[in-house]
């Protein structure tokens, strides 16, 4: 009898171990990616989040053979402006004052990397827009801190839900993994969970 092949999942993020486990796959094994991020000079936003889902997955299926290895990665854009992840509170007031009543897109590449070396990718965009933010809105926000860490200074899973007027494309994408295309590109490379 074989063994079941293992699922590890390329990310540190617990946002994105929640969502996997709301869809009944609990990774074996969680095996973050340390990679340089920084946008290349004249890649596109969508590029960006590609090659970044798509070199975690390499860089950790070379150290997990056998293994069916996750990974993603999230960016926030306005145009071909992409938002940084904010580091504090004043990235945080820059990111929400550029995204104050106007849309802008959450772009999510997933990679697999399954154990026979095949590997599949796909991009996930969906368009969100704010309401206009008023200084006690922006005040608040900063005050919870939530939006530290986060790509474009936010996490719509959170307070930030309350500042979303509307959202075309996938919630949990915006999360930082759309559970449907994931699912499917697992399954399509023969994970069974």
């Amino acid at each position: 009898m074989t063994s079941k092949p293992r699922l590890v999942l390329a990310s540190a993020s617990p946002r994105r171990l929640d969502l996997l486990r709301q869809i009944g796959m609990t990774p074996d094994e969680i095996d973050a990616a340390d990679l340089d991020e920084i946008q290349v000079p004249h890649e596109t936003p969508r590029l960006l989040a590609l090659r970044l889902a798509s070199a975690k997955a390499a860089c950790v299926a070379a150290r997990q053979p056998g293994a069916f290895v996750l990974a993603a990665d999230t960016v926030v854009a306005v145009g071909r402006r992409v938002l940084p992840k904010a580091a504090d509170a004043s990235e945080v007031a820059a990111c929400l004052k550029l995204l104050s009543g106007r849309a802008h897109r959450v772009l999510t590449g997933i990679a697999v990397a399954a154990p026979d070396g095949r590997v599949a990718s796909r991009l996930v965009e969906t368009r969100v827009h704010f309401k206009r933010l008023s200084k006690a809105d922006l005040d608040a926000y900063l005050a919870c801190r939530e939006g530290e860490g986060k790509a474009g200074g936010y996490a719509i899973q959170g307070r930030a839900g309350a500042l979303v007027i509307s959202l075309q494309g996938s919630y949990s994408g915006v999360v930082g993994l759309p559970l449907y295309e994931t699912s499917n590109l697992l399954t399509g490379l023969g994970y069974r969970p």
